[in-house]
């Protein structure tokens, strides 16, 4: 039974702020210390398989039994707990379909020819005298297009290793350009899973979150360049760039032409007049798939029975073109919208933590404890940041670095009258992109073994993820372009 006299509310715009009088500090902490020690074991003990393929999401669901059992300690009811977790469910179910689309949208783009295209025209821009700088834009324009860093790491930044190292440039310069570039891409492609799993996080839409990133985001990218410019102007290159193999590799398996860049020119423009991201990129799945009868026929009738059985595969599933070039074949690859289900289910498992969470009161409990430490706005985004940064030490994943940073400081955000961009936009300058960093996190082990660069080696030269918390502290720190609460009058 839940006694009514240890529960308040306070209504927050649309959401609920439940507190428990019953529920202390310390018995607040307790599901999220618990919660981060099974990943700590999952990640060093158990190979990231202690409850198999979805043991981040099962982990998850225990914390938030955990939770549960703490809540009904505190005389918190059953029926709460469901509440909050249907109203989180219901709170996620417009970037759940923005995910669906966007996986439609890679395979679509991917048998259409416009993933192959980018690739295609990305690489000719190399020049040894701004190799380095060419590097960040090449890969930043392929994550971009894929919304995957690690597909641009494992395929064109594997290649401009080995094109930059003939050259006589350090490899963990290149690789510092390509993460660079790759990260800056996947954090700024509606493609990305993570560019849609912070705001889904935060409260927000998935283009406000986008456009709101640009004012951190350019800054970095900027000087990232600067610097590789001026690196690339004091070293000493030799040979040549030879990447005759892979464009012909290309131009054989697809035809390309310019006119493939009207589907995301379309879907660009759609954006910046506003039309609705459901609409946006439905439309460019629309746009690629009628692309892909019109120029990509014979990808289409080597994929399945018919053309229009192909696209359909795209779409929902997984689709591998198969080139003679190794190097291009994990990047000919999209998974559709079954390759959104694992992110999918990361979401909805941490709304049910956060409902439990938030039905207990321990949201509540646990903010208002970091809002007495975080005297100020600036206080607020160091403590984000600073989560973030040791989410992704600890549990070693960068999902979890966005996921539950994301629920837990959403309420302190609104307390404090700020916009849910603004803490969208700290998950990912401090969540996404310093993942990469730590050679035990699965994005620093996988880069690294990728491209065959240590993380020592290329840490230092992948400016845009270390800088980028910087960036993000600096611009709270001179209170400029904080976006504040809307408030009706």
């Amino acid at each position: 039974m839940e006694d009514q006299e240890n529960i308040s509310e306070i209504k927050a715009d649309h959401e609920t702020i439940i507190e428990n009088k019953e529920l202390n500090f310390i018995e607040a902490l307790i599901p999220v210390v618990l919660l981060m020690a099974l990943l700590f074991y999952n990640i060093f003990f158990a190979d990231g398989s202690l409850l198999g393929d979805y043991s981040n999401q099962f982990i998850l669901l225990i914390g938030g039994a955990i939770a549960a059992i703490v809540g009904l300690f505190n005389k918190v009811s059953l029926k709460r707990m469901y509440t909050e977790i249907w109203e989180n469910i219901k709170s996620v179910f417009i970037p759940i379909m923005i995910l669906f689309l966007v996986g439609a949208l890679a395979g679509t783009w991917l048998v259409s020819g416009v993933i192959p295209a980018m690739v295609y025209y990305g690489l000719q821009v190399l020049s040894p005298e701004i190799f380095l700088p060419a590097s960040v834009i090449i890969a930043a324009i392929i994550s971009i297009a894929t919304g995957s860093s690690w597909t641009t790491s494992a395929t064109v930044g594997i290649a401009l290793v080995g094109i930059g190292t003939a050259l006589g440039i350090n490899p963990g310069m290149i690789a510092g350009a390509v993460i660079s570039g790759a990260y800056f891409g996947d954090k700024m492609s509606p493609l990305s899973d993570t560019t849609n799993l912070a705001p889904a996080m935060a409260g927000t839409d998935l283009f406000t979150h986008i456009k709101y990133m640009t004012i951190t985001t350019v800054p970095t990218i900027i000087i990232t360049l600067i610097v590789f410019a001026v690196i690339s102007a004091s070293i000493t290159t030799t040979g040549s760039a030879d990447i005759s193999n892979l464009l012909s590799t290309i131009d054989t398996t697809f035809t390309i032409t310019p006119w493939l860049f009207l589907v995301p020119i379309t879907v660009v423009a759609l954006i910046l007049l506003k039309t609705k991201p459901l609409i946006a990129l439905c439309s460019g799945v629309i746009l690629a798939a009628i692309f892909a009868f019109i120029f990509q026929g014979n990808i289409l009738e080597g994929l399945g029975d018919s053309k229009f059985s192909a696209i359909i595969t795209s779409i929902l599933t997984d689709t591998q073109i198969t080139t003679d070039n190794e190097k291009l074949n994990d990047l000919f690859s999209a998974g559709g919208m079954q390759g959104m289900l694992w992110t999918i289910y990361l979401i909805l498992c941490a709304m049910v933590f956060g409902g439990i969470m938030d039905g207990i009161g321990a949201l509540a409990r646990i903010t208002s404890a970091l809002l007495s430490v975080a005297t100020s706005i600036f206080g607020l985004f160091a403590s984000t940041v600073i989560s973030c940064l040791g989410l992704n030490a600890i549990a070693s994943d960068q999902y979890l670095a966005i996921v539950i940073p994301g629920k837990m400081f959403k309420r302190a955000y609104e307390d404090r009258g700020l916009a849910p961009e603004n803490l969208s936009r700290t998950l990912e300058d401090s969540g996404t992109v310093t993942s990469v960093l730590i050679p035990w996190n699965t994005c620093g082990a996988y880069q690294s073994g990728v491209l065959g660069v240590g993380v020592g080696e290329y840490f230092l030269y992948a400016i845009f993820n270390w800088l980028s918390p910087f960036t993000t502290l600096l611009f709270a720190a001179l209170n400029l372009k904080i976006r504040q609460l809307k408030t009706s009058k």
